[in-house]
């Protein structure tokens, strides 16, 4: 019997409740947010904006917000300088044991949990030889460690898929030095890839809560921290507050977007 290619009635079912399981949270969150009064009862009672004009007044959700911005913006350029060489090199490695190793040290903060790699920092950066513990620079380093390995599966990917040795082959056997290779054939084709894997580097970084919340100072205290605090007080604040946390992690999958956009259309006006 042929297949439609359609979702079978079970399949259809499984997607609804998924979706459902995925959208009744942030829908009660986006209620709650504009609630007058919610206390033990499955939606609020009442509407109000007054949850967003105290959110907005408050110095300490302002302050955490700005930290969140720059955080994110310094993590994503670091990945992207430090993530385009690195996944050259993995992806281009002659020895099959050195590209091993590569992707399983790129990709060793993946397998191990947050808090071990919070008390690590912990432990290394609170000494008297390395009193950095609370700096803001240490946070930026810490979002690089946890978002990195998932910027570089993305380049390495795309590398493989262009096939960038043999490119590199060509262009060699033509004259051309490896800088020149580096800046006009693999960074060329790797623009998309490098948007792409941006919007997730900077969704990770917004969103990041576990090992910031062990090494970030009061000084540089992300958004994610400052909201598990709110959630202490009035509800509906807590709600408004992780509102602006949704349209954070959604304005930037949105910059991203539209970067790639402007990166496939310029590749497509070249070509």
């Amino acid at each position: 019997m042929a297949l439609s290619g359609r979702p079978t009635g079970l399949g259809s079912a499984a997607l609804a409740l998924y979706a459902a399981y995925l959208v009744t949270p942030m829908a009660l969150i986006l209620v709650g947010s504009v609630g007058g009064v919610w206390s033990n009862t499955l939606l609020p009672v009442g509407f109000t904006g007054r949850w967003f004009e105290t959110l907005m007044a408050n110095p300490t959700f302002q302050k955490a917000f700005i930290t969140s911005l720059w955080v994110c913006a310094a993590t994503v350029v670091a990945c992207i300088l430090i993530g385009a060489p690195l996944a050259y090199a993995v992806a281009t490695a002659r020895s099959p044991a050195l590209a091993m190793f590569g992707r399983i040290l790129y990709l060793t903060p993946v397998a191990a949990p947050a808090v071990v790699l919070g008390f690590g920092y912990m432990l290394a950066f609170s000494t008297d030889a390395l009193p950095f513990l609370g700096a803001g620079w240490l946070t930026v380093a810490a979002h690089v460690v946890v978002c990195l390995p998932y910027f570089l599966q993305t380049l390495v990917a795309d590398l493989k898929l262009q096939g960038v040795e043999v490119l590199e082959q060509a262009a060699e056997s033509l004259g051309a030095p490896f800088h020149r290779r580096f800046l006009d054939i693999v960074l060329p084709g790797l623009v998309h890839s490098i948007a792409s894997a941006s919007i997730l580097v900077a969704a990770l970084s917004i969103g990041e809560f576990q090992l910031t919340n062990l090494i970030a100072g009061f000084l540089h205290r992300t958004y994610p921290i400052v909201l598990l605090q709110a959630f202490y007080g009035a509800t509906g604040f807590a709600c408004a507050a992780t509102v602006v946390l949704l349209a954070l992690a959604l304005l930037a999958a949105m910059a991203g977007a539209l970067v790639a956009r402007g990166a496939t259309a310029g590749r497509g006006g070249i070509a």
